[in-house]
C-alpha cells in the first residue's frame, strides 16, 4: 500500500527481457533505503517487488500482465520514474491509498502553464471515465493527485484534468512530460467498490426469480 507521495526520481540502469517477462534494476538511494527481499516499491505507479538490491539500486521482476498494462513495456535504461517505499504502519497518509495495481496508461493530450502551476489534461479510457471524479483522487505515475476537471459524460472522447504545483513538477517526472507521452494511471480504490457493487445489484436486478417445484404463483 502507498500514498502516492513521491520519495525520490530514480532512474532505470539495467534492463533484461525474456519473452514474456523483464528483470529491471533502478537506481534510487532513498527508495533502496531499508528495503529487503521482498519488499514492494511503487516504480511509476506500479508495485513491484524486490528480488536483489545494494546500496543504491534495487531490482525486479515485471511479469507479462504488467507489461501490457503499463509504460514499462518499452522501459529503457536512462528512464526517470517516481518510486516510493510502501507506506509504514501508523504514518502520515499524505496522499491517498494507492495500491499500485494500475488500471492502464493514459495519454497526455493537452499542456497549460499558468503563473505558478500546469494544468495537464489526460485521455480517459471509457470503462475508466465512471471512476474519476471532479475533486477526487487519481494517481498518475504513482503521484497522488486530484483531478481538476473531467470531460462532460455525454462527450465522446473522454478526459481528466489536474494542475500542478512546482513542487510536483520539481519532484516528479510529470515535469518533463508532454504531449503525447504515456503515463500509469489508478483509479480511487472506492471508487471501484462502488462501480462493482452497483453492477452486481443491477445483474441481481436482471436476473428472473426461480420458482421452485410445487410451488404456487399465486402464493
Amino acid at each position: 500500500m502507498f500514498t502516492g507521495i513521491v520519495e525520490e526520481m530514480g532512474e532505470v540502469v539495467a534492463v533484461d527481457r525474456s519473452t514474456d517477462a523483464a528483470r529491471i534494476t533502478v537506481r534510487g538511494p532513498v527508495a533502496v533505503t531499508g528495503a529487503r527481499h521482498g519488499d514492494s516499491i511503487s516504480v511509476s505507479g506500479v508495485c513491484l517487488t524486490v528480488v536483489d538490491r545494494t546500496d543504491e539500486t534495487f531490482t525486479v521482476d515485471v511479469m507479462a500482465e504488467t507489461l501490457r498494462m503499463s509504460t514499462l513495456n518499452d522501459v529503457a535504461p536512462g528512464r526517470a520514474v517516481n518510486l516510493e517505499r510502501a507506506a509504514e504502519v501508523g504514518g502520515r497518509l499524505g496522499g491517498h491509498i494507492v495500491q499500485g495495481h494500475i488500471d492502464g496508461t493514459a495519454t497526455i493530450l493537452d499542456v497549460t502553464d499558468g503563473s505558478a502551476w500546469r494544468v495537464v489534461r489526460f485521455s480517459l479510457a471509457p470503462e475508466l471515465a465512471p471512476l474519476v471524479a471532479r475533486k477526487g483522487s487519481i494517481a498518475v505515475d504513482g503521484i497522488s493527485l486530484t483531478v481538476s476537471d473531467v470531460s462532460p459524460p455525454a462527450e465522446t472522447d473522454q478526459w481528466f484534468e489536474v494542475s500542478l504545483i512546482p513542487e510536483t513538477l520539481t519532484a516528479t517526472t510529470l515535469g518533463a512530460r508532454g504531449v503525447g507521452d504515456t503515463v500509469n494511471i489508478e483509479t480511487d480504490i472506492v471508487a471501484r467498490h462502488v462501480e462493482r457493487m452497483l453492477a452486481m445489484r443491477s445483474t441481481a436486478e436482471r436476473m428472473p426469480t426461480i420458482q421452485l417445484a410445487g410451488e404456487r404463483s399465486d402464493a
